[in-house]
Parts: structure tokens; C-alpha cells; sequence
């Protein structure tokens, strides 16, 4: 009966929490639940119509809903790089941080989830996936798999925070016993839904723009770099606005891990670049129209002649400690080397391994009004969801949430 009523009184809690807060908290909200309405609106047109009012095609049967879905898995698995130094290796700097990571990756496993489904068409088809009833195909589909692992990661990241805050709540101190065996399960698990959804595309024989070796580890530094950048955006934004202090030293040891990783991406993107152009073949074809346009097609080429000084700019500058320890200087390279990480795993990966197609001939692909709008509610839609999550954290870990049990009988 009493943990009935500590959850009560916590789902009581964190809803008063949630709906008081500053002008700016509530602008902030307001003006996420708005692009979320828009978002609906666009995707109840693609419902009403169908798939034919985005930009793809028979051709390019993927576009910005799986590009966003590939990068949001990063993001979510760069959860990682916070919960091994603090729950395994028992670094305390990561401490104040870890929670907000891991609520990071929930909202962008939704995210993941909310993108799959708009790509999908609608919501109706998931039946076929459901074991005994649809198709569900395992172990032989790759896709089987990439849905077994989002699902057991967004599990795995839902359940410990709530456990470590559910104990903070009654100003208990949680179990290691309880979850630190699920943070190291956490770890091998977060490299694992990256690589499965690489596997998902290097699997692909027919599209040699994907089928490559180095996919996977590539995926995964360009993981460690946009994630962690995205979770230092982040924790600037709480300092600046809350009283949830993350001392420098923790946000100074995440960036290192963002410059590590960022200089091997960097790396590996030579690598992938030498291969293509130093002896082209037909199947370097993709990366041409990439990168030079093919036949006079060359829709993508402002995508990636963006995304590529970007990532060169934040790379070189992370790279001195003096400008990276200049907070201003980091916030910014963080940024646009998210937004490079975001176009290069995007339109710089999944729309050129449909193109030229099988028989030679070049269909374009741009996002339509649509698409944009729908991705755009999605995106509020996590933001919204990691709003939620950090201030009820936030309220538990300074102390302004606690379970009183006198008042709850009462």
C-alpha cells in the first residue's frame, strides 16, 4: 500500500510541477504544443491522402522521416557516454548529468518510434509487425531486429532513471545492487541499437552506397560526437535557467569526448571519400551525385557542401583546448556540428543510395511541406516529452519534490 502511495503522491507531484513555471517556461511549452498542433495537421493530410503528398517516390522510398529516424538512434545511444563514467566507472563529474542524458534518450527513442510510424503511412499497419498476428519475421529481418533493440533500450532508459528518482523521492539513496547490472546492460545495448540500424542498411547489397564496411564504426563516432554535443546544449540551457548547477568540470570532460569523436568521424569521412574518388567505379556513382551532382541532378548539393565545412570548422576548433574551455566557443561548435552530424547522417546518407536507381535513371528527392511539417511536430513532440522529464528530475534531485507521508494519509 505505501509504494501505491509514493507513486500516487509522485504522479500528483510531478504534474503540479509541470504545469507552474515561469512566463518563459510557459511560452516555451506553448509555443512546442502549437508546432506539435501543425505537425497533427500536416500528418492528418498524409493520412487522408496518403504518402503521395510527401516527396518520395517508387524511386526514393525513404526521405527526412527515416533520415531523422537514423540520427535520432545516435543521439539516443549517445546516452552512453554519460551512463558508463557514472554508474560503471564511478566518475562523480558525471554525475549531476547523467540523468539528463538518459532523459535525452527517451525522448529521442519516441522520436525514433513517431518518425518509423509517419514513415509507415499511418499508425493502422503496426498490426503486421505483432508476433502471432502480423509477420513479425525474426530472426531472419534486420528491421525485426532495429525494433526489438529501440524498444529494449527506451525500456532500459525509462526504468532506471524512474527507479534512482522514485528513491530520491523518498529521500532514499538507490540500490546499486538494483541498477547498476542494468547500466552495464545499458551500454552494450546503446552500441547495439546503433549498429543494428547500420546493418540495416549495409545488409543491402544492391546499394553500394550503404554496403560498406565501415558503416557501423561510423555510425557510432558520429554518434558519440552529435550526441554528447546535443546533451552540452542542453545543460547550458538548465544552468542558465534553473538552479540545477552542472559544474564546468562536467561539461569540460563532455566535450572531450565530443572532440575525440568528431576527429574520428572526420577520419573516417576521408576515408569513405578516398575510396569513392581515388579509383571510381559504377558504384562510386552515388557519392558523385552526392558530392559533384550526376547528369545535371544536384538537389543535394547545398546539403552537403553545408554540412561538410561545418563539421571541418567544429572539429578544427574543438580540437585546441583553449578555444574549447571558451564556453561561448564550444555552445557554438556544438551546434553546428550537430546540424552537420544531422544533414551528413541524413540527406548525406539515406536519399544517394537510392540514386542513380537500378536502371541507371536519377529520381530527385526534396521534402515536401508535408514532410517538413510532420517532422517538425515530431521534434516539438521530444522536445515537449524531455521538458517533462527534466524539470520533474530537476524538482526530485534539488530537493523540491519529496514524498511527505503524514500529509499523503491525511
Amino acid at each position: 500500500m505505501r509504494q501505491l502511495k509514493v507513486i500516487r503522491s509522485l504522479v500528483i507531484d510531478s504534474l503540479d510541477t509541470i504545469t507552474k513555471g515561469s512566463k518563459k517556461y510557459h511560452l516555451w511549452m506553448g509555443f512546442l504544443t502549437l508546432v506539435m498542433l501543425i505537425g497533427m495537421y500536416c500528418y492528418s493530410i498524409q493520412l487522408d491522402e496518403g504518402l503521395s503528398v510527401t516527396g518520395m517516390t517508387d524511386r526514393v522510398s525513404w526521405g527526412l522521416y527515416i533520415s531523422n529516424f537514423t540520427f535520432l538512434v545516435g543521439v539516443a545511444a549517445a546516452a552512453v557516454m554519460l551512463v558508463m563514467p557514472t554508474y560503471v566507472l564511478k566518475d562523480i563529474d558525471f554525475k549531476q548529468a547523467v540523468l539528463i542524458g538518459e532523459g535525452l534518450a527517451v525522448a529521442a527513442l519516441i522520436m525514433c518510434l513517431a518518425f518509423v510510424v509517419a514513415d509507415m503511412g499511418g499508425p493502422s499497419v503496426l498490426w503486421h509487425m505483432i508476433p502471432g498476428i502480423g509477420v513479425f519475421n525474426f530472426p531472419n529481418s534486420m528491421l525485426t531486429w532495429d525494433v526489438i533493440v529501440l524498444n529494449g533500450y527506451l525500456f532500459i532508459n525509462i526504468s532506471i532513471p524512474f527507479y534512482i528518482l522514485y528513491r530520491h523521492y523518498q529521500n532514499k539513496e538507490a540500490k546499486k545492487r538494483i541498477y547498476v547490472p542494468g547500466a552495464v546492460l545499458s551500454v552494450f545495448w546503446a552500441v547495439g541499437i546503433h549498429l543494428v540500424t547500420a546493418f540495416l542498411y549495409q545488409g543491402l547489397q544492391a546499394r553500394p552506397f550503404w554496403n560498406n564496411a565501415l558503416l557501423g564504426p561510423r555510425f557510432l563516432a558520429s554518434a558519440f560526437a552529435a550526441g554528447p554535443a546535443l546533451i552540452i546544449l542542453v545543460l547550458a540551457i538548465i544552468r542558465s535557467f534553473t538552479a540545477f548547477k552542472i559544474p564546468d568540470k562536467t561539461i569540460g570532460k563532455i566535450a572531450m569526448i565530443v572532440t575525440v569523436a568528431a576527429q574520428i568521424n572526420l577520419i573516417m569521412l576521408v576515408s569513405e571519400l578516398f575510396k569513392e574518388f581515388y579509383a571510381p567505379t559504377h558504384h562510386s556513382e552515388s557519392a558523385y551525385y552526392l558530392f559533384f551532382g550526376l547528369h545535371g541532378k544536384n538537389a543535394l548539393l547545398p546539403w552537403i557542401w553545408t554540412a561538410i565545412p561545418l563539421n571541418v570548422l567544429a572539429t578544427v576548433m574543438l580540437t585546441f583546448g583553449k578555444l574549447r574551455k571558451n564556453p561561448k566557443i564550444l555552445y557554438f561548435c556544438c551546434f553546428i556540428l550537430f546540424v552537420a552530424i544531422w544533414i551528413e547522417k541524413g540527406f548525406g546518407l539515406i536519399v544517394p543510395g537510392f540514386i542513380p536507381g537500378p536502371y541507371g535513371k536519377i529520381a530527385e528527392y526534396l521534402p515536401t511541406g508535408i514532410e517538413v511539417g510532420v517532422t517538425l511536430g515530431i521534434w516539438a513532440l521530444g522536445a515537449f516529452v524531455f521538458t517533462i522529464l527534466a524539470k520533474t528530475a530537476i524538482g526530485i534531485e534539488l530537493g523540491e519534490l519529496r514524498f511527505k507521508l503524514k500529509q499523503t494519509e491525511s
